[in-house]
């Protein structure tokens, strides 16, 4: 099987994120093409690997699929061995049911701490709608904690945590106060050799999008 994912800028694309860290950190193999965002020719690169005009884009044996819970899904259908969700089906609904609400929620959080892996200390204001955010994260972090235990959401890695990857980044980014079952899950996510691979790539990058460069 023949793949290819097409990125954005590591620094901060956080749904390109999910898609390469889900493959990366089970093993599975795929070539990466990065195109970099808010430049004048990204529209026109995408453009040409798919027509939605954005990324993430996985192109699989002359098959185009796009968006990253899309992709999450497809992966996990195609490597079945890899169990990205987990085996009991009260516990994939609820994983399906976290990974959903955070591809389609949280609109606060991510006007107002964009993904910018680069720019750690910065601080930005806490107003209500964004508190009610990070703290319906970290309710959806503990109940998984209690209910499966070990490091990740629903005990081994599972397309939830590809999900939840980039809130992890920003939390960092913005110095905000976690309580101890959100920094486990946080410190075992940092710990992921794939993820350091993204953040290390990130901070190599020169490119500057000044829409992301909020706060202080």
């Amino acid at each position: 099987m023949s793949l290819k994912l097409v990125i954005g800028n590591k620094n901060y694309s956080s749904w390109s994120l999910r898609a390469w860290l889900l493959m990366r950190e089970v093993g599975i193999e795929f070539e990466e093409h990065r195109i970099a965002l808010d430049e004048p020719g990204t529209a026109q690169a995408i453009a040409e690997v798919s027509s939605a005009g954005r990324v993430p884009v996985l192109l699989m044996d002359g098959i185009t699929v796009w968006d990253s819970l899309a992709i999450a899904e497809t992966i996990a259908e195609r490597f079945p061995d890899k169990q990205l969700w987990p085996a009991d089906a009260a516990a994939r609904a609820h994983a399906r049911s976290i990974s959903a609400e955070m591809h389609s929620g949280f609109a606060a959080l991510r006007e107002q701490m964009p993904m910018n892996c680069r720019a750690m200390g910065r601080k930005v204001a806490l107003p209500d709608a964004l508190t009610k955010d990070i703290d319906r994260v970290f309710e959806i972090w503990s109940d998984c904690h209690k209910r499966y235990g070990g490091g990740w959401l629903f005990g081994t890695f599972s397309v939830a945590d590809a999900m939840y990857a980039p809130v992890v980044l920003r939390l960092r980014t913005y110095g905000i106060n976690l309580p101890d079952a959100a920094r486990s899950y946080a410190d075992r996510l940092l710990e992921s050799d794939a993820l350091q691979a993204w953040l290390a790539a990130g901070e190599a990058e020169t490119e500057v999008i000044e829409a992301d460069e909020k706060g202080q």
